[in-house]
């Protein structure tokens, strides 16, 4: 018997414009996959594992490739906005709807905070008069102007901020390949494949301390889940998704592990530092004298790409929350733009707090908001995977239609995936820097605790969860 087909007419219409095309939802994808994890993290990830992190960011990649086909999966048998906030709501009931949609809001507020004083640091390299918090504020006040206009300008922007991170990492790895093998500029002497292993191996600080790193990769990768959010935006939500999510295993194989490698053979891993772009290393060794200023202008639109996307995101979480009766109503509203104007706003307001910490404590400030985004990124990858089994279940079962986008393995993948993020967890718990995100987590999930029993005791048809769609379909 043929699997039943998701019927696209059953799919609510939330108001939105669909106005993002292939181009952007594309380049949203990659744009994604690259951030200033990337850029600037990486430094201090090669300074505890050395080579091994070209292993660690592969072994990453492989996962974020199973949580992205177990989502994709789910968006194809329902493409809603509210996506994995949704998809938690409907498989393991109405409070893991609202923890997730909440706990993805605050991921990207604390990131839109960490980015806009990244911005501003950035800025001062040019202009060190400007005060940190002026520029903070600049760019937060730019960012909501293009959301508020549309949700096309937002992916053209988005485009563009994408296609400077991809076009620097290309150029850096054909510059780099030029090195290794035709042996120009002033790295030519000493840049080598043999780099790779030839400084106390390739897990010259032991297997563990590579381990250990695992915590700053995952940090690297959020955001490729934001795909997911634009399901409700896109043209044509059933090509557009699956190419964008099938073309990751290239993007990560290219941006992250081959650049990495690329870099590591052509400087030696004990040159780079914590303090230091691995990026702004490799150009310098090379003897590009504009290179730092390059790699700077890069991990700016990195930066100021991360806060856009954040914008974005958490206006089309709120909304969806306010759906669902677990924000305030006023959330639903669509201006005559069709975008969560109100929502939007709102975020705005909070990430407008990391102005503040610039203001107060620019010295501090990017350190203050880091820690949480990892943690929440977590929860709602496994929330993700956790869906796609139930969802599963329910396929097997014969309750709900089958997918057009099914992922390899059924849930194998997810399984293990859900056992990866689960040993992430373990190690950030272990690193005493680190699990300070846990304890806020802890302290997130007591409010939001709080704030479910008001609302059940408000509402009490909120927290039923519906079961209804669960029936038989062939």
């Amino acid at each position: 018997m043929a699997s039943p087909q998701v019927d696209t007419e059953s799919v609510p219409e939330e108001g939105y414009e669909r106005g993002l095309n292939s181009r952007q939802v594309q380049m949203i994808a990659i744009g994604g996959a690259i951030g200033v994890g990337l850029f600037l993290g990486a430094g201090a990830n090669i300074a505890k594992a050395g080579p091994s992190l070209i292993v660690m960011y592969a072994l990453a990649g492989v996962i974020i490739f199973f949580i992205m086909r177990a989502l994709g999966e789910l968006l194809l048998y329902r493409p809603v906005s509210g996506s994995f906030a949704e998809y938690s709501r409907e498989f393991l009931g109405p409070f893991f709807g609202y923890f997730t949609g909440w706990t993805y809001w605050l991921m990207w507020v604390v990131t839109g905070m960490a980015e806009l004083t990244a911005a501003a640091i950035y800025i001062n390299y040019w202009f060190p008069a400007i005060p940190q918090w002026t520029s903070a504020l600049v760019f937060l006040v730019v960012l909501f102007g293009a959301n508020l206009i549309s949700v096309k300008l937002f992916g053209e922007i988005e485009f563009w901020f994408s296609m400077v991170k991809v076009t620097a990492i290309i150029g850096m790895i054909v510059i780099g390949l030029g090195v290794l093998t035709l042996g120009f500029s002033q790295a030519g002497d000493t840049a080598a494949v043999s780099n790779l292993w030839a400084f106390d191996g390739f897990f010259p600080k032991g297997i563990g301390s590579s381990l250990m790193t695992l915590q700053g990769v995952m940090f690297a990768y959020l955001a490729v889940e934001l795909v997911g959010v634009t399901a409700g935006e896109s043209e044509n939500p059933e090509k557009t998704l699956p190419k964008a999510i099938n073309t990751l295993p290239w993007r990560i194989a290219l941006f992250y592990v081959g650049a990495l490698t690329v870099i590591l053979c052509v400087v030696k891993w004990t040159e780079f530092s914590a303090d230091a772009s691995p990026f702004v290393k490799a150009f310098a060794v090379i003897g590009i004298p504009a290179g730092a200023g390059i790699v700077n202008f890069v991990v700016l639109t990195a930066a100021l790409s991360s806060c856009n996307s954040g914008m974005y995101s958490t206006g089309r979480m709120l909304r969806n929350l306010a759906d669902n009766g677990e924000a305030p109503g006023a959330f639903k509203r669509l201006s005559s733009r069709k975008t969560p104007a109100l929502g939007i706003a709102t975020s705005v307001f909070f990430m407008g707090i990391g102005v503040v910490l610039n203001y107060v404590v620019p010295e501090k400030a990017f350190g203050y908001v880091t820690s949480i985004a990892t943690a929440a990124g977590i929860w709602t990858w496994l929330m993700i995977l956790i869906s796609h089994v139930l969802y599963r279940r329910q396929v097997v079962a014969g309750r709900l239609p089958a997918s057009s986008f099914p992922a390899p393995g059924g849930s194998v993948c997810s399984y293990i995936a859900i056992a990866f993020l689960l040993f992430v967890t373990c190690l950030i718990a272990i690193d005493a820097d680190a699990r300070i995100c846990l304890y806020v987590m802890a302290g997130w999930a007591v409010a939001l605790g709080i704030g479910w029993m008001v609302l059940k005791n408000r509402n009490p048809q909120i927290t039923r969860r519906d079961d209804s769609r669960f029936e038989k379909v062939g």
